[in-house]
């Protein structure tokens, strides 16, 4: 018997030829002379000077299913077909629709030039869902209307007195809230400044640099993007306000009288440098907020979410001597914890934040708890089978447990705006009419299907989106006339619905 080796440059498992039982007669095979480079052909590549022995097998053809493209044939096939869907057409969202009889409507966020969903971003759970609809859509619900009501108090009196935080079940819409927050105030003439994610500020993703001036570790380049993204909102109202003061730098002086947008431009031109130079976004951005903090013209929003994330006992950056770096250790966190806490405060404005509940790296500390009044069991209330739905008590217990007297006094005077558990009957009808009208409910939508996803959910606004309304995408897709209800069944999932 025979083996007969690959060729290719990759190894291919032996092939074992059998040959007859008669004599084979041996035969050598001799080296031959290589091709000059000058004769070789351009046939394939050659790298380094060396032809590869089988030029055939990474040619574009034997690569299957890799780089060949659709046949335009295909797009006639009923599935594509139906996805040609006009887009949704909904009212505009706007501060004159926040208001009681609306409770229940569907409104879409229309596109701006200064749209802070654009500039900002927004949590990973929100931009899913822009991603799969057609056009940005929101839910006004009942607790829109409350918080509504609330920034329009604090648009006359201190941010000391309006310091709130979005607390609930995790998916239970704090994040889309504080969303509609920051629409709803920049329709308003409000400055608003929103961290979709306030976990980069301490997870060690950005770069940070020892301070001796203020004993702290300055994060310049997410300083930098900070301001560069609320020039880019706020440009109109801050080319309006001018320093109280000047600001001496280290090469150059700021005078008094430059717009706050002419103090933020030089913090984004100039704010990142080397070392030596030293870096100017964060002592900027620090003189920024406290010009805000002194006009009284308009008043300032300052929106954070994954906000239990800069009360998180250590963050993930570390010291020279791999020692990890407590939050308010970090210049944008204890910016964030000074005006969260009081310390520095918006002559008319608010702070408002939004906890994640359902992170489990970044649990809720047991001061921000104390603060707020919530528990020891608020992590992780969706639970399990086990909990019965009652939750899963965490590890952070009674008044024994060990407190952080620095971040007792951060979180102190911070109120909590408690969410619903879920969608009322009016809410879920609409996000059901807004995904169908969208083509992502399938099959046969009828009442019977709302009520039964509404009901495997138990309201909640993300499991009725997720695992109820798009779980209806699962199986084999039907054709537009199964679709119409022309021919045949829907999916399996939809007929004991059907023949009903």
């Amino acid at each position: 018997m025979l083996v007969r080796a690959s060729t290719r440059s990759y190894p291919v498992r032996a092939t074992i030829l059998p040959l007859p039982s008669q004599k084979c007669k041996s035969e050598r095979h001799y080296a031959k002379p290589a091709t000059p480079a000058s004769r070789q052909t351009n046939a394939f590549k050659n790298r380094g000077g060396k032809v590869s022995k089988n030029p055939k097998a990474f040619s574009r053809k034997s690569r299957v299913g890799t780089f060949r493209s659709m046949n335009p044939a295909s797009l006639s096939l009923d599935i594509f077909q139906f996805g040609k869907l006009p887009p949704l057409d909904l009212p505009t969202f706007s501060p004159n629709l926040i208001t009681e009889p609306n409770i229940g409507k569907a409104v879409q966020y229309a596109p701006l030039n200064n749209d802070p969903i654009k500039w900002f971003g927004t949590p990973k759970n929100l931009l899913l869902e822009h991603r799969l609809l057609s056009q940005r859509a929101s839910i006004i619900r009942d607790v829109t209307v409350s918080a509504a009501r609330i920034l329009d108090e604090a648009s006359e009196t201190s941010s000391e007195r309006t310091r709130i935080v979005l607390t609930g079940r995790p998916g239970c819409g704090k994040s889309s809230l504080l969303l509609q927050a920051v629409r709803y105030t920049l329709a308003k003439d409000w400055v608003v400044i929103y961290i979709p994610r306030a976990r980069q500020t301490i997870n060690s993703t950005s770069t940070y640099t020892y301070d001796i001036r203020t004993q702290t570790y300055l994060q310049p380049h997410f300083a930098h993007e900070t301001l560069r993204r609320t020039l880019a909102v706020n440009e109109k109202i801050l080319s309006e306000m001018r320093m109280t003061g000047s600001l001496a730098l280290e090469k150059r002086e700021i005078p008094s009288g430059t717009t706050l947008a002419g103090l933020a431009e030089v913090g984004v031109k100039e704010g990142l440098g080397t070392t030596a130079q030293g870096v100017l976004a964060p002592v900027i951005l620090e003189r920024l907020l406290l010009e805000l903090g002194k006009q009284k013209r308009n008043p300032v929003l300052l929106a954070v979410d994954d906000f239990q994330c800069i009360y998180t006992p250590m963050s993930e950056y570390r010291d020279p001597h791999f020692s990890r770096i407590r939050p308010y250790h970090l210049s944008v966190p204890r910016l964030l914890l000074e005006y969260a806490s009081g310390k520095r405060t918006f002559y008319r404005g608010a702070v408002v934040g939004a906890i994640t509940a359902s992170d489990p790296e970044y649990r809720t500390s047991v001061e921000l708890r104390d603060a707020l009044k919530l528990g020891p069991d608020l992590w992780d209330l969706c639970g399990s089978s086990k909990s019965r739905g009652e939750g899963v008590k965490s590890g952070i217990s009674g008044p024994l447990e060990k407190r952080n007297k620095v971040f007792v006094e951060y979180a102190k005077g911070l109120r909590s705006l408690q969410l619903p558990k879920g969608f009322t009957l009016p809410e879920a009808a609409a996000a059901f009419e807004v995904w169908m009208k969208d083509g992502s409910v399938l099959g046969n939508p009828t009442d019977e299907l709302l009520l039964s996803k509404y009901t495997e959910s138990a309201g909640n606004p993300r499991d009725f989106i997720w695992k109820g309304l798009l779980s209806s995408l699962e199986g084999v897709p039907p054709s537009v006339a199964e679709i119409k209800g022309k021919v045949g069944t829907p999916w399996p999932q939809l007929r004991e619905m059907t023949l009903s």
